[in-house]
């Protein structure tokens, strides 16, 4: 079957939620395409960013390695951190090998595409923009804050993020991707500096209100920290209304089942709780709400199950 046939899955995010979903997504037939912000500034990403300005590496190199199907030793230098070394530590392997690409191509996105190639990664791998960017915060206090590192550091409830450059210019195969799509899926992760980034940018809003495709946000299970504590699952959906208004998002996915009091407990020592699930409000807001166990019950890091989560946004197709 070839690949004009497949169905068009766009899943849009970053930071550790995204891969998880990818992972499995990449064993079903379809057209797989990811859309990944750049907007991280910490680490090696953020002394790649200033020392050689380009966009930020790191969710990119992560999804990369989701979508990869290299022997598993090339994955693992790929994924390599150095731990020591005079301008080398704490840089990835992975990082320093998209900038080098960067630097030899003289161009962000063909550097992704050249090392896709190398480590046989399945789908299309787009970054939201193909410049250097840099996120920002008004906080509910009046304040502002610059820098996706900074603004869970604060400890204050955020009003809105925004991006500068402004207006940042998305990839236009993005743009595209999500046009064409049978289902587009904005992923978990930290809501304002990983999944908001991407929807604020003006046409990719505008393309998620085109598409003929169903568009369904996978709501975090946690809170967090420094982003959204003491969230429920409407405010999640909420803070996405407030940045790009109605009618963008026609489905919530939320995990449905209690979690087990030893996970709760790890997670308490990071002021994390579970997300409350308040069904009535995400009725009123007119969503469709898919209610299904979508938690790895095998770990105590708690992640999104990838098997069940892939299953279930396969069958929505």
């Amino acid at each position: 079957m070839g690949n004009e046939s497949l169905p068009k899955v766009v899943v849009l995010g970053g930071g550790t939620g995204m891969p998880v979903l990818l992972r499995g997504l990449k064993n079903y037939p379809i057209d797989l395409s990811a859309i990944v912000t750049v907007a991280d500034d910490g680490g090696s990403s953020g002394r790649l960013i200033n020392e050689m300005a380009i966009p930020a590496p790191g969710d990119i190199r992560n999804v990369i390695a989701a979508l990869s199907d290299a022997e598993p030793m090339l994955l693992d230098l790929f994924q390599h951190r150095f731990k020591n070394g005079n301008g080398l530590s704490g840089h990835s392997m992975g990082n320093l090998l998209l900038a080098a690409l960067t630097s030899m191509t003289g161009d962000f996105f063909t550097g992704i595409k050249e090392i896709s190639r190398v480590l046989n990664v399945k789908g299309k791998i787009y970054p939201i923009a193909n410049q250097n960017m840099s996120l920002h915060a008004e906080m509910a206090d009046g304040t502002f804050v610059s820098g996706e590192s900074n603004i869970p550091k604060q400890n204050k409830r955020i009003k809105r993020v925004f991006l500068r450059p402004d207006p940042v210019q998305p990839l236009p195969e993005a743009v595209k991707a999500i046009k064409e799509a049978d289902l587009v899926v904005i992923a978990p992760g930290s809501l304002y500096t990983s999944t908001l980034p991407n929807l604020i940018v003006p046409q990719i809003s505008q393309a998620l209100r085109e598409t003929n495709g169903k568009v369904t946000y996978v709501c975090n299970v946690m809170t967090q920290q420094g982003e959204t504590k003491g969230y429920t699952a409407g405010d999640h959906v909420q803070a996405i209304y407030d940045h790009i208004g109605e009618g963008c998002v026609q489905s919530v996915i939320v995990h449905n089942l209690p979690i087990e009091q030893d996970v709760k407990k790890i997670y308490a020592e990071e002021n994390a709780e579970p997300v409350i699930y308040d069904k009535e409000r995400i009725d009123t807001m007119g969503l469709e709400i898919i209610e299904e166990d979508i938690v790895d019950h095998q770990r105590l890091e708690l992640r999104h199950n990838t098997d069940k989560i892939a299953n279930l946004l396969y069958s929505m197709i």
